[in-house]
């Protein structure tokens, strides 16, 4: 088991979340990600190659759109994070994430990560459907807000802190980067902001690994396999109804 080390300051921090897990081969092929960020990457490819198969189909299906949402829709508010617009689209966002989903997993461990990601997305795609209520949104660019705000959560606990200061500089930028961009385009600044303030959200509530193996752990080991568990539910909801 490799120690961790801080990437900003490069200092021990002891061993990582994400080596608790046994299988990390396929990490050891793909440098500086690891296997969770690569599954992310792969489903979105899928759920991409799926729109195009579909002849737009799936995204008729998944896309999050006001009026069907409140009409009992509840699976779009996941189901369009699944989506994308195009191949700028999804190339911008899977360089996003990544980078995100690696760190986030190196600080937060696996469960904390997919509870992060679903539910800045929920919350993303949830303010975007209340305030731009007849626009039609999707991209995981609410999920990548998200664990931005997970990871700031990390800067804004210990203020006084090396590591957080450095946390807070570099994702605080990203922030400001994001939300600068999110004012082009046919891009959602609510699903932004909401994304990023439900990644906040888990981040404060959540906080870092402690022991391995304590009742905690073992929550968020849970709640991180309900979250993967109500993404497949949203999509056979999806799915079914308009098959």
């Amino acid at each position: 088991m490799s120690d961790r080390v801080c990437p900003y300051c490069e200092a021990q921090l002891g061993p990582r979340a994400v080596d608790l897990r046994p299988n990390q081969y396929l990490a050891a092929f793909m440098p500086h990600a690891n296997t969770s960020a690569v599954i992310v990457l792969v489903v979105n490819a899928i759920f991409y190659l799926g729109q195009y198969l579909s002849h737009e189909q799936l995204t008729i299906a998944g896309i999050e759109f006001g009026p069907a949402v409140f009409a009992g829709q509840w699976w779009r508010l996941i189901t369009a994070g699944f989506l994308h617009g195009g191949l700028l689209h999804i190339a911008m966002n899977s360089w996003s994430l990544w980078i995100l989903v690696t760190e986030t997993e190196h600080f937060y461990g696996t469960g904390r990560l997919a509870v992060a990601y679903v539910v800045s997305t929920i919350t993303g795609f949830a303010l975007a459907a209340f305030l731009t209520p007849h626009a039609q949104i999707l991209g995981a660019s609410c999920a990548a807000f998200g664990l931005i705000g997970t990871m700031l959560a990390i800067g804004f606990r210990n203020r006084a802190d090396p590591l957080a200061q450095a946390v807070r500089s570099q994702y605080g930028t990203w922030l400001v980067y994001g939300i600068v961009m999110s004012f082009f385009g046919s891009i959602s600044l609510a699903g932004h902001v909401g994304g990023f303030l439900g990644g906040l959200a888990v981040g404060f509530i959540a906080g870092l690994p402690g022991l391995p193996g304590s009742p905690r752990e073992a929550f968020w080991k849970f709640a991180g396999i309900a979250s993967v568990l109500l993404v497949g539910l949203a999509w056979f909801e999806a799915l079914t109804h308009f098959s």
